[in-house]
């Protein structure tokens, strides 16, 4: 999130990270409307998504100039146009997500203009044009980067998802048309707007990931990721549960930390290193059962990118827990090949998004080995552990 001025174009200060957990003390304020906000938006009330960070920027740097997202800015810069895309709207929890358009319910429940905020565009909106790299060139593509994600390893259809492995871990479940209201307190957003009509997804995430790793070396329990691999310490008794920044769905606990469960003098620091690889593979897992219960029927695979699929480890732990193949996507830019493939559509290179895509191939897949009884263990196992931590998180200071 970034306050700056329209006229100027210059920030006011820093810009917030979506790890940033300050604006907690405005969804505490707002926990009575939490229902209601869900039903509007799609969304959790949680410190993770915008508008409590917008909220929170307005009371502690003051009333002038705007706060949006900073693709917001990006494009003001760019372009000269204040507008943002509807998938990225839609994780602000100020858009009414069957409408598209900004709730001024949802607004002023954060004390926020409506009118102060972009013009909600398409993802294949050509909103202008920037003579950043010489001759003038379109502006068009615009999307949230998983959402971004989600159309380059071509989930079009209803039930197809993908994961991507950063420094959280976030999977993605295309929900089809119509808004699919989470059982299981998923996020529900815009995957895509094209041409005016709306595709739906479902969002869960792994706040701790590829940050779970770099602080795994801070600690000198591994030197560099490869040793994810290296280091055979698997066990069914050590759990970790990856909320060193938080838990999200279904549990939405900002306050959760991380935790090792089941230690004894017999812990050694291999088996710490593989519950963490496990650990991050399990909450991926549960969120994929979720969403296939509330599209309707399990995910029959899961497409993955991002800098920690290079641990052969974690991905077949991730095949073993979902029962399902995990296809390795080509490369390591999805969110980039997304935006451009939008891109394709909003110039008029490409006429569908299978097109605007094209055609590609899994790097590599990882089918399940294990056996189906001792997956359900597992997870088993580390839903108990989690919900111990969200608790405990609960009952804390």
């Amino acid at each position: 999130m970034l306050r700056w001025d329209r006229g100027s174009g210059m920030p006011f200060g820093p810009a917030l990270s979506w790890q940033d957990r300050r604006a907690i003390s405005v969804t505490r304020e707002l926990a009575e409307h939490e229902e209601r906000l869900t039903a509007l938006t799609g969304l959790p009330l949680d410190p993770y998504f915008a508008a409590p960070k917008m909220t929170w920027l307005r009371r502690e740097q003051g009333e002038e100039g705007v706060v949006t997202t900073v693709d917001a800015w990006l494009n003001q810069q760019l372009a000269g146009a204040f507008v943002t895309d509807a998938a990225t709207a839609s994780r602000t929890m100020l858009l009414d997500l069957e409408s598209t358009t900004w709730s001024e319910e949802a607004c002023s429940l954060f004390g926020l203009d409506p009118e102060s905020q972009p013009e909600v565009v398409d993802c294949d909106a050509r909103v202008g044009e920037m003579t950043a790299f010489g001759d003038p060139l379109p502006v068009t593509g615009l999307a949230v980067d998983q959402q971004a994600a989600l159309f380059a390893e071509s989930c079009f259809e209803a039930g197809e998802a993908k994961c991507t492995y950063g420094t959280g871990a976030f999977i993605l479940a295309t929900a089809g048309k119509q808004v699919v209201h989470s059982k299981a307190r998923l996020a529900a957003c815009v995957a895509w707007r094209l041409g005016g009509a709306t595709t739906y997804c479902l969002d869960g995430q792994v706040y701790s990931a590829g940050s779970a790793v770099s602080w795994l070396q801070e600690l000198d329990l591994i030197s560099e990721a490869a040793d994810l691999d290296r280091l055979d310490g698997d066990t069914d008794e050590v759990v970790f549960v990856p909320s060193l920044a938080g838990l999200g769905a279904p549990f939405w606990s900002p306050q959760a930390r991380g935790g090792w469960l089941g230690l004894s003098l017999a812990t050694r620091r291999e088996h710490l290193v593989r519950a963490v690889v496990w650990g991050i593979a399990a909450q991926v897992a549960a969120l994929a059962r979720a969403m296939g219960e509330d599209v309707g029927s399990p995910l029959e695979r899961l497409r993955v990118d991002g800098g920690l699929t290079r641990s052969a480890a974690l991905m077949q732990a991730q095949a073993d827990l979902l029962r399902a193949p995990v296809e390795l996507y080509p490369s390591a830019d999805a969110t980039a090949l997304g935006v451009g493939a939008l891109a394709r559509l909003g110039s008029g290179a490409a006429s569908t998004p299978a097109e605007a895509v094209g055609e590609w191939t899994s790097f590599a897949v990882f089918e399940p080995r294990m056996s189906a009884s001792e997956a359900e263990e597992r997870l088993a196992s580390w839903e108990a552990a989690a919900l111990a931590v969200a608790e405990l998180a609960r009952d804390g200071p």
